[in-house]
């Protein structure tokens, strides 16, 4: 097996060497001027203009309606009026609504913060909070991280004499809300330079419209620009490299008891926040309020001036996340228990009446990762049911949600991660044409995963020296990821279990280089190595400080089999093939000699039993074996060949395949087989 074998496909860049001796002439490490020269940078002055945490940050009156929503804010505080700031509840929006409501409140607005429940009320504007606020006497609802497609929502604000200032960054359907103004940096036609903003990154630049100060708001608010837009997943390049960089540094040295509170609780050190340590630790303590139904906790952590206040927040969010991490478990247990045995899908959509609202996303996350395909996980509730859906390979969900809207009660989201809410009887429906838009996407056969690799190094770059200097890229993140190296040729030496099993350390060797490595949530036998063993892999160096002593550690990210011959993941041909539309010139790049079909049969042969294998590890097993190259579309084909005249039979299971030989006691005629006959005659036509 090949179990973790992550990615079908290596994009391995080639760093141009001329670039690479022109930076490394200006003073980079060698290993650091192939990744920046890898990436399109080829001088210093692009690495700054690239990598720089000081560019100029853009006026806020620059985005479109910035201005009536600056006047219609301040217009409500210089009246009085009561203003509520209308938020999400995970960690983007939770930061938005404190990073508002704390501003606001500073410069004597009346101001409350609302999140809606996640369980009771969904997500948005809606009916019972717009009623709630209006009987307290609210006349002004700003929303941030949410609203723009709050269109009837927006109107019933109307009938009840509330005005409404929307700020979002999410996508925007065809009709916008009637409000007083709205702010998205993702309007059609607006000119602000940096679309990829998160929610807090719209909220501070209406706070800093107020202000009139950029730099005030920032150094006042920096932790919480940086929290939500790490945690949302923003591209960290350009204005948000400032907001991260500049709210790292405030996290090392926090003056909100809250986040000092909640950092101590969780083991996160401030002198070595980085971007990875709120994405994986913070952020998921963050979000469990929302997700177990508790977000006033995580609103008042954000607000409370009491240490002692906040000590007891931090606990009860660090609680809560662990409920939340059991009850992720039972849901995931439970959904692929629900899978059909043994049956590939294109699309993954499963309902339950048992399922808990805020945590069923997550899953959808794992499931979606794990079975190559975009994943719906619905929680029902009577009639209806609220779905949270994750993408995989590419495929766009809320384009696919706009197609599919007509069974849809409503959606919202964006290409990789939406939710909508839908009647149980039309769930069948959707499955069915959902699966079908997947269809039309994914093709059969075709790596799904692509893993892009900065450059292939040899063990030799591998210093302390020349690790410690890939630091130029933080922060990392979204669109300025770390480092991912590849080494090819690697002798397995040793490995052993770690982590109660969970995870696998490796001594690997090249020359007389020995090299150490771990590798996370795999073990030898899912990753079907062994002592001995040749292989290639992708990683991120990372040091090691143990005891004061300083070593280079390989993280891996995928393993695969080295080949001596080219191993190509091409299957265009292949794929006209199956659809009928094969040219000749592409019948003849597929069709096998007899000595291929040999080779092929015999290495499966070697095997025994069923082979469960990505294709193209497969592959890059049989290439490795026979010395000889080959394409995965090459492959498919000879196992199509040996199918069709009854020696093995093929069965696809989501990235896998699984074969059973069944060879009977005569001799097989392969020209006999309809795959291979086709063939023949395409040449010839």
């Amino acid at each position: 097996m090949c179990v973790h074998v992550k990615y079908g496909i290596w994009n391995v860049a080639q760093p141009d060497s001329a670039a690479v001796n022109t930076l490394v002439q200006n003073g980079y490490t060698p290993l650091a001027a192939m990744v920046l020269a890898s990436r399109g940078m080829t001088t210093p002055q692009e690495v700054a203009d690239r990598l720089g945490c000081g560019c100029l940050l853009p006026d806020p009156f620059a985005m479109t309606d910035m201005a009536l929503a600056a006047g219609r804010v301040g217009l409500a505080m210089s009246r009085g009026e009561k203003i509520a700031v209308f938020g999400d509840y995970d960690v983007d929006g939770i930061t938005s609504t404190c990073l508002l409501t704390d501003f606001l409140r500073r410069h004597g607005a009346d101001c409350v913060p609302y999140i809606p429940g996640r369980l009771e009320e969904g997500y948005g504007l809606n009916p019972i909070a717009i009623r709630q606020l209006s009987q307290q006497g609210v006349t002004l609802i700003v929303t941030v991280d949410c609203g723009i497609t709050a269109v009837q929502e927006a109107e019933l604000c109307h009938q009840l004499g509330i005005d409404l200032v929307i700020t979002d960054h999410h996508e925007c359907k065809e009709s916008l809300p009637r409000a007083a103004a709205v702010v998205d940096p993702h309007r059609p036609g607006d000119g602000y330079p940096h679309r990829n903003l998160s929610g807090v990154g719209v909220a501070f630049k209406l706070a800093s419209a107020l202000c009139g100060s950029q730099e005030e708001v920032l150094r006042e608010y920096a932790d919480m620009v940086c929290l939500g837009t790490v945690a949302d997943v923003m591209p960290l390049l350009g204005e948000n490299r400032v907001f991260v960089s500049r709210g790292l540094e405030s996290l090392a040295h926090t003056r909100r008891p809250g986040i000092a509170a909640l950092m101590a609780q969780s083991g996160c050190d401030p002198q070595s926040v980085s971007a990875s340590s709120i994405g994986f630790v913070l952020a998921p303590r963050i979000n469990a309020a929302g997700r177990m139904g508790k977000i006033e906790l995580a609103v008042e952590l954000f607000l409370t001036d009491d240490p002692l206040r906040a000590q007891e927040l931090a606990k009860a969010l660090c609680d809560l996340n662990r409920q939340r991490q059991s009850v992720e478990s039972e849901i995931y247990r439970q959904a692929v228990s629900m899978l059909p045995p043994g049956q590939d899908c294109d699309a993954i959509v499963l309902a339950d009446e048992s399922w808990h609202q805020g945590v069923v996303g997550i899953v959808a996350s794992r499931i979606a990762e794990e079975y190559a395909c975009p994943a719906f996980l619905i929680c029902l509730d009577g009639d209806h049911g609220k779905a949270s859906s994750r993408s995989h390979g590419g495929f766009n969900l809320f384009a696919s949600l706009r197609t599919l809207s007509p069974l849809l009660e409503s959606y919202g989201g964006h290409e990789l991660a939406a939710g909508f809410t839908i009647s149980r009887e039309n769930i069948p429906e959707f499955r069915r044409q959902i699966s079908a838009l997947a269809a039309g996407y994914y093709r059969d056969d075709i790596p799904r995963t692509s893993l892009d690799i900065d450059c292939d190094v040899a063990p030799e770059l591998l210093t302390i020296r020349g690790v410690e200097s890939l630091s130029i890229l933080e922060p990392c993140g979204n669109g300025c990821p770390k480092s991912v190296l590849m080494m090819r040729n690697l002798i397995v030496e040793r490995i052993s279990q770690v982590g109660s099993g969970r995870h696998m350390r490796l001594r690997l060797r090249q020359g007389h280089w020995g090299l150490n490595a771990i590798y996370f949530s795999a073990n030898a036998e899912t990753a079907s190595i062994a002592p001995g063993d040749l292989v290639d892999v992708a990683f991120t160096p990372q040091i090691n400080d143990f005891r004061g002593e300083k070593t280079v550690q390989m993280n891996l990210v995928d393993i695969r089999p080295s080949c001596a011959a080219e191993c190509q993941p091409e299957v265009s041909a292949y794929l006209a093939l199956r659809d009928g539309r094969i040219t000749p010139r592409e019948a003849s790049l597929l069709t096998p000699d007899r000595a291929t079909l040999a080779t092929v049969w015999r290495f499966l042969s070697s095997y025994g039993g069923v082979i469960r294998e990505s294709p193209i590890c497969l592959c890059r097993k049989l290439v490795r074996a026979s010395g000889n190259p080959m394409t995965l579309g090459q492959l498919m084909t000879c196992l199509d060949i040996f199918q069709d005249v009854g020696l093995l039979s093929v069965h696809r299971m989501h990235k896998y395949i699984s074969i059973t030989l069944t060879p009977g006691e005569g001799k097989a005629d392969l020209n006999g087989s309809q795959t291979l006959q086709h063939l023949l005659h395409a040449k010839e036509s």
